[in-house]
């Protein structure tokens, strides 16, 4: 999980694909914290990105390091917004404060990733999974 993260931390943006309805869904993010030994990502339940997640939780995610890897993810997203983990992306992420967020705002929504399977891939080497 932490070749994940750092992977993810080094890319300035990773896209999360949902559906809504039929459709299909892409958006940039840049949060993430590890808590309780589970990779977390953060978003806001007035987004439809909750509501895409709240009826599929199914999602995949995509990074690029712009050069010769990426790295796709599959799994599922768990809501998980308690105080402690809102404050434990905040602790890790302190940058995340100066747009406004705070540990005590019940909209920040929190979300771990179930299952996931990971899949590091280049135009040079052979792809391998990382499984958390």
């Amino acid at each position: 999980m932490n070749s994940v993260k750092e992977f993810l931390q080094a890319c300035p943006a990773y896209y999360i694909a949902t559906m809504d309805g039929d459709q299909p869904r892409v958006r940039p993010f840049s949060s993430l914290c590890v808590y309780e030994d589970r990779l977390y990502i953060e978003s806001n339940y007035f987004k439809p990105f909750a509501n895409q997640v709240k009826a599929n939780p199914k999602v995949e995610i995509c990074a690029f390091d712009g050069v010769s890897r990426w790295l796709r993810i599959t799994c599922e997203l768990v809501d998980d917004s308690r105080y402690e983990t809102r404050k434990a992306l905040l602790e890790q992420m302190p940058h995340i404060r100066d747009l406004g967020y705070d540990e005590n705002d019940e909209g920040m929504s929190m979300y771990w990733m179930k299952d996931a399977v990971a899949t590091f891939s280049s135009y040079t080497e052979e792809p391998y999974e990382v499984r958390f």
